[in-house]
């Protein structure tokens, strides 16, 4: 199995759980998207640097079969696909799992 296809799985999962999210945070007043746009450019960034020191010094290796070949630096592109999932799933789970301030009175 590619990293792409793991990758997939994990994905189709958070833009499930992402779309119950949309449906249930436009009832609740919604999420401030700008935030997460801006927490998931800064864990991209961060992603991008880590993955390249942590691979550079050899603590991380990939089977060059399961690759794509898409690199940023010498870090696979599928590498990427895990923070992604994270800046969409944490706030989706906030709505679909947050009380609602009623509750909290």
């Amino acid at each position: 199995m590619s990293y792409w296809a793991l990758n997939a799985v994990f994905l189709a999962a958070v833009a499930v759980i992402g779309c119950l999210a949309l449906v249930v945070g436009r009832r609740r007043g919604g999420l401030p998207w700008a935030s997460v746009a801006l927490a998931g450019a800064l864990l991209l960034v961060t992603t991008a640097i880590f993955d390249n020191l942590m691979i550079g010094v050899g603590l991380v290796g990939y089977d060059p079969a399961k690759i794509s070949g898409a690199f940023v630096g010498i870090a696979p592109l599928e590498d990427f696909a895990y923070p992604v999932a994270a800046v969409l799933l944490l706030p989706s789970l906030w709505i679909l799992l947050g009380r609602r301030r009623d509750e909290r009175r």
